[in-house]
């Protein structure tokens, strides 16, 4: 097993409501990207889908640190 600690995170977006809120306009077309095991490989999938939406200025994609939600006391 790796030594280093899992750190998992997970990628997803979709078209915002407002450009300056959370809402998606439509949960069921959320592009999920993927899970990632650390927040170097979860930050190269959100930039290069971030860079492939830019022309849609209500497309937003974010990081969840999803080991956060696992282990909330770490």
């Amino acid at each position: 097993m790796n030594a280093d600690k899992q750190l998992l995170h997970l990628v997803f977006g979709g078209e915002l409501e407002q450009l300056d809120g959370t809402e998606f306009r439509d949960l069921s077309s959320l592009d999920i990207v993927g899970i990632y095991p650390s927040y170097a490989a979860a930050h190269a999938a959100w930039k290069g889908k971030a860079q492939s939406t830019v022309d849609n200025a209500h497309m937003r994609y974010f990081i969840v640190h999803l080991h956060r939600l696992l282990d909330p006391a770490a």
